[in-house]
């Protein structure tokens, strides 16, 4: 992947959300005539990645491919890609999971971009996604027993909307209440580098960013929200290549010499 201009690149306050939540998603960013050739193709059956045309313009788009580098750099690895479908008035929900979590990576994390190419309101059944579930090793499907959990949230949105998702966030496909086929295309790419500095870091121990960072907003934590809190501050310091850094709650890493 060629290197993009800094303004394409994620901020940190971006990339700080990103952390605390697992996830970034974006309403209605890419251009509607691109959505409409894209989705042209997924009517047609030539929607994954191998057999169409405009998904690839997709992500060539100068602030798709920043978004891409800050997360996984410039050299990232095709992992695989889906086209998920789920068919007019289908009332079954795919139960939560998280994607491929065997991983002895300390820190690295592949990323999951999911695009809609058209208008994707709730009840058309766009993914669900659970806030701050990244950090919290699971096995795939074992997490299948939960049923709603509070702060859950819809990728829905604008035709155009893409997110993208930390590997280990918890998701799951909703039902579809209308009478229109729900397309969602998926994109996995796992880092060729490490993870250190790859976003524009300018402000990155701001006390915006700071402030953000040790909030703890995501109530179903409950009493596990400091513990969440210091591995955010771990992955922090991980993210923005500087090992003193320290946001995590009364400077918690530097009183234990981490």
């Amino acid at each position: 992947m060629s290197a993009v201009a800094s303004e394409h690149l994620l901020n940190a306050k971006q990339m700080a959300q990103f952390v605390l939540d697992g996830f970034l998603l974006f309403d209605g960013f890419i251009p509607q005539d691109l959505n409409e050739r894209v989705y042209a193709e997924q009517q047609a059956g030539n929607g994954n990645w191998d057999k169409g045309t405009a998904i690839h313009e997709v992500f060539e788009l100068p602030k798709v491919k920043g978004i891409l580098q800050s997360l996984v750099g410039r050299s990232p690895v095709y992992d695989h890609s889906a086209l998920h479908v789920v068919g007019p008035q289908k009332h079954e929900a795919q139960t939560w999971h998280a994607d491929s979590i065997i991983d002895s990576r300390p820190f690295g994390f592949d990323i999951q971009a999911m695009y809609f190419s058209h208008d994707a309101p709730k009840e058309m059944g766009p993914t669900i996604v659970l806030p701050g579930s990244h950090l919290r090793r699971t096995s795939n499907v074992s997490i299948g027993r939960y049923k709603n959990i509070i702060g859950q949230r819809q990728l829905a949105g604008k035709a155009g909307t893409i997110g993208f998702l930390h590997q280990a966030l918890w998701h799951g496909a909703q039902p579809n209440y209308t009478d229109a086929t729900r397309y969602m295309f998926k994109l996995r790419l796992r880092t060729g580098e490490e993870q250190r500095g790859l976003f524009n870091t300018d402000g990155y121990n701001s006390p915006e960013v700071r402030r953000l960072l040790n909030t703890m907003p995501h109530r179903w934590h409950g009493e596990q929200d400091r513990a969440e809190n210091v591995q955010r501050a771990k992955l922090w310091r991980y993210l923005c290549d500087d090992d003193s850094v320290d946001v995590s709650f009364e400077g918690v890493l530097t009183r234990m010499g981490i």
